[in-house]
């Protein structure tokens, strides 16, 4: 038979796991207690209607599911088909949730033999999981796993990974019909595959980091994330149309609302509008997450691989031996140890050097004189004193006229006044210059004598001739800008009169 037996193993190991999801319910069939009539008790169709009751609490975001809730659940249903009371039910709920989650709190298992990688493997998978508990009552409650949501999905569809496109398509079809209560129950399921998706992604992310050891393993992880990008964003282009399709729906339906009827379809459209929203918000997220796990966690993965296999050559045993033991002829010697060369390197000239910045000198010899830098020439000292000394004149003439009866002046009142009327001066260093030495040799006593000590403020002091004056300059919290240029601590100027002396 000309038949292609590698694409018919193909995911063998994940199929048969698939296939286990069941054996909790077969296990539960092959039970052969009776109820009080001495009739069977149908094990297998209870254990798939408590799938049924965990499932539809999930939807209605219920989490108080336990044993006791179960059992009420099976004596509504029953009917009278199976003869037994509460405590029969109870024992009844107990055995199916052991069965489904072993008391131990381990995993059920199972050992087969995978013919596509010819070694036996097991499987673990978990139906139910605790969930909240009622410490005061000693109360646990359960709720679906992973693998209880798939096994619900399967017993439904036939692909449980496009659950949420199948989710959009009934949808689609729901709305268009104006189901609105079905379509409500729709996102639902879809909020629960997106969880489900969720938490298989961050699975997917745990085991990169533990898992891939080889090139094989990275090129299948990396197809699986390739294929969940895909799918999201196929998934996320159709939510986008979902909602605008909603969107339109529900403006249609503002402007016709005309009895009770109609009030009440425009509330479902509203709810659905939102809640179709929060689960596009929540796969939008995924979306990002499956990016993520693509460039972050691949690109991490490799360079490790790289990284532990660069770790594990041996030069002298992959490279010296193989040329020293095996003779090899010149041509392959090379082939071998060319990889492990220097790149070959020459020093040449470039013709685009001739645009280059050129150095132009002098074509008469010059003699390097080395010698201490002399102080400027007298002259320009001189004027720049007496520049300073004008400019500081100035800006004192300014802050006293700012000061009026006033014995004290911030600087940034100062300035303040200073932006709306003479902004050129603060533009000037000097003005800098000022409030720095004052505070330096703050307090300064203002008298006859003193003008002589302090040159650059010589003709600044001189406005306050025939005065005993004590001026002080102090820091002040906060800062003054000036202008984009200069910034300053701000700063008070005082005038007192000097009472001391004889």
């Amino acid at each position: 038979m000309d038949i292609n037996i590698r694409g018919i193993l193909d995911n063998y190991g994940e199929r048969v796991g698939r296939l286990f999801l069941y054996e909790p319910l077969f296990k539960l069939e092959n039970k052969r207690e009776k109820d009080n009539s001495g009739n069977f008790i149908d094990y297998f169709s209870l254990g798939l209607l408590s799938l049924l009751f965990f499932f539809e609490n999930m939807i209605m975001r219920n989490r108080n599911t336990g044993v006791k809730e179960l059992a009420q659940f099976f004596a509504e249903v029953n009917g009278g088909r199976i003869d037994l009371n509460i405590e029969g039910f109870e024992r009844a709920a107990r055995n199916i949730i052991d069965a489904f989650r072993p008391p131990s709190g381990k995993r059920n298992s199972k050992t087969f033999y995978n013919w596509e990688k010819r070694r036996y493997e097991t499987v673990y998978y978990s139906i139910l999981k605790s969930g909240l508990s009622d410490t005061k009552s000693n109360i646990q409650y359960y709720t679906l796993d992973e693998q209880g949501l798939e096994l619900v999905f399967s017993t439904r569809e036939y692909f449980s990974e496009f659950q949420i496109s199948i989710n959009q398509l009934l949808l689609r079809k729901q709305l268009e019909k104006g189901e609105f209560a079905g379509a409500l129950r729709q996102i639902d399921e879809m909020r629960l595959a997106v969880g489900n998706l969720k938490d298989r992604i961050i699975k997917i992310g745990h085991e990169i980091n533990r898992n891939i050891v080889s090139e094989e393993s990275y090129e299948r992880y990396k197809n699986l994330i390739e294929d969940i990008n895909l799918r999201l964003a196929r998934e996320n282009e159709e939510f986008d149309e979902l909602l605008n399709f909603v969107n339109d729906t529900k403006n249609k339906m503002e402007y016709e609302i005309k009895d009770e009827k109609d009030r009440k379809a425009y509330e479902l459209i509203r709810k659905i509008h939102n809640e179709l929203d929060e689960v596009h918000s929540e796969h939008r997220q995924l979306l990002k997450n499956s990016i993520s796990l693509k460039t972050n966690a691949l690109e991490s993965a490799q360079e490790s691989l790289y990284f532990i296999g660069v770790e594990s050559f041996n030069f002298e045993e992959e490279i010296t031996k193989r040329l020293i033991s095996i003779p090899l002829p010149l041509g392959a010697s090379r082939y071998i140890i060319n990889p492990f060369m220097y790149l070959s390197m020459a020093k040449t000239w470039s013709p685009l050097r001739v645009f280059y910045e050129q150095k132009i000198e002098s074509e008469r010899e010059s003699e390097d004189i080395y010698e201490f830098a002399e102080p400027q020439e007298g002259e320009i000292i001189d004027e720049y004193l007496n520049i300073t000394k004008f400019n500081f004149r100035k800006i004192m003439e300014i802050v006293i006229k700012m000061m009026r009866n006033k014995n004290e002046i911030t600087l940034e009142e100062v300035v303040g006044n200073m932006q709306s009327e003479d902004e050129d001066i603060l533009n000037h260093r000097s003005f800098y210059d000022f409030w720095i030495i004052l505070h330096q040799k703050s307090p300064i006593i203002l008298n006859d004598t003193e003008y002589d000590n302090n040159e650059l403020f010589k003709d600044a002091f001189e406005i306050f001739k025939g005065k005993r004056i004590k001026l002080t300059v102090v820091e002040k919290d906060g800062i003054v800008y000036g202008n984009k240029r200069f910034s300053i601590k701000n700063m008070v100027m005082r005038l007192e009169e000097n009472t001391d002396g004889i």
